[in-house]
């Protein structure tokens, strides 16, 4: 019979191949190409200019001020002395020195550098409340204001959509249809047509002249929270709790994008004409940048560490901001461009809107409304909304607001089942109401 195999353990069969190895490579041990010389010398020369290019000048012009003054002494060395030396230190030079015409004092002066300066905010004047609109029986969870601005459209959770008249607030038609929550109203610019969704997973479009449903868009698995309209183009666009983005011709009713890849609830979505053409925001702390066409994400930003709620379009600036408990993040279009941190709104931020006058407001869900300079990032008003009487503090939630076409009338929807307009204060100047500008603090304040 034939011996059998003797079964090693693998620390034998281990060290059997490292004694292979060394075997092999001993024989090469310090068997090492000799050094080239000149190209050290290169090397070097390469790596002092790249580490010290700046200062190496400075450094050349005080040594030659040294020899001067050392040649001037009575016992000044001989030429040669000062040639050997010079020769010395020059191996690693890497460019001719010439002496200076006038003497340079021998101290290494660095360039100054500028202290960083925050831009001085522009004055606005602050908002208060104006007007208060009461009639949904549960949380109004959206706004959108007509193009003609003549009215505007509310939608709450007694699955109504009511439409006031912007000037008097009174209620002019109230639509029924949903059988849930409804989450998201738009008005079409080209058409006489209104949009909305809600949680009962239904998208409708409105014919404003017969005041009913005369399209469905169905194609969501769940709750759809957010719709936009493009611009220039006859698309729809919708996003909701199934993570999906859905692109829609508004007239055949066809889905013709998914927008997959977001990992959670889209909670925000806009849509603007230029790339990208749209933007959402998900709860699980992502934004991303779509172009439409090929209906691919073109662009992922990962800055923010908690749920973005809200995303707002810049009317005239090709900007945008988003917002998440942790920050309010400005960004530039189209690559998506981290501009600005707007810190101190510390809560959960449901909304955003921005005016042509660079007024960004955000509403929390502690009904905290926080006004800023768009440019700067500087706070200028903090407002606290006062709950209806006969509801609780806890009540007091902003879930959606919105700017009327003139900017000079902001909407908000609230967990109160109120709608509040909040105008400015004619009467405040910067006399009355001064920037509270301190550039010296935000200097010394560390970020």
């Amino acid at each position: 019979m034939a011996d059998e195999v003797i079964k090693h353990s693998v620390h034998t069969l281990v060290f059997r191949s490292l004694k292979r190895s060394h075997d092999m490579f001993l024989s090469n041990q310090s068997m090492l190409p000799p050094i080239d010389e000149k190209a050290e010398k290169i090397l070097k020369a390469v790596k002092a200019r790249d580490s010290y290019g700046q200062v190496m000048s400075a450094v050349q012009k005080a040594q030659a001020v040294k020899q001067q003054e050392a040649m001037s002494r009575p016992d000044t060395p001989h030429d040669t002395d000062i040639a050997e030396s010079a020769a010395l230190g020059s191996d690693g030079a890497m460019l001719p020195y010439s002496a200076p015409s006038t003497p340079t004092p021998t101290a290494i002066v660095p360039a100054p550098r500028k202290a960083p300066t925050m831009p001085r905010p522009k004055w606005h004047a602050p908002w208060k409340l104006f007007r208060v609109i009461s009639g949904h029986l549960g949380w109004v969870r959206c706004v959108a204001v007509e193009p003609g601005n003549e009215w505007f459209a509310t939608g709450a959770a007694d699955r109504v959509i009511k439409i006031w008249d912007l000037a008097s607030g009174k209620l002019k038609v109230s639509l029924t249809g949903h059988v849930s929550t409804v989450r998201g109203l738009e008005v079409s610019p080209r058409h006489p047509y209104l949009f909305s969704c809600g949680e009962d997973r239904q998208v409708k479009c409105w014919d404003l002249e017969y005041n009913k449903v005369i399209r469905h868009y169905h194609g969501h698995l769940s709750a759809v929270y957010t719709l936009a309209l493009h611009p220039t183009i006859d698309v729809l666009l919708t996003a909701g709790r199934d993570g999906t983005a859905r692109v829609w011709d508004m007239r055949t009713k066809a889905n013709v994008h998914t927008l997959a890849g977001h990992t959670d609830t889209v909670a925000s979505l806009v849509c603007q004409a230029a790339e990208p053409q749209i933007i959402t925001g998900s709860h699980d702390s992502t934004i991303r940048l779509w172009d439409l066409a090929t209906g691919k994400s073109m662009c992922t930003l990962t800055n923010h560490k908690k749920s973005v709620r809200a995303i707002a379009l810049h009317p005239t600036l090709y900007t945008f901001a988003s917002a998440s408990p942790d920050n309010i993040k400005q960004w530039k279009c189209p690559e998506g461009k981290f501009i600005q941190n707007l810190s101190g709104h510390n809560a959960i931020v449901n909304c955003m809107a921005v005016n042509p006058e660079g007024v960004l407001v955000s509403g929390g869900d502690n009904g905290t409304m926080y006004c800023w300079d768009w440019r700067t990032g500087y706070n200028f008003q903090r407002l606290q909304s006062a709950v209806q009487p006969g509801s609780m503090d806890s009540e007091a939630g902003i879930f959606a607001l919105t700017f009327d076409q003139s900017g000079s009338r902001l909407i908000t929807a609230e967990a109160d089942k109120t709608i509040k307009i909040y105008r400015e204060d004619e009467s405040a100047s910067e006399e009355t109401h001064p920037v509270n500008w301190r550039p010296e603090i935000l200097k010394r304040r560390k970020f």
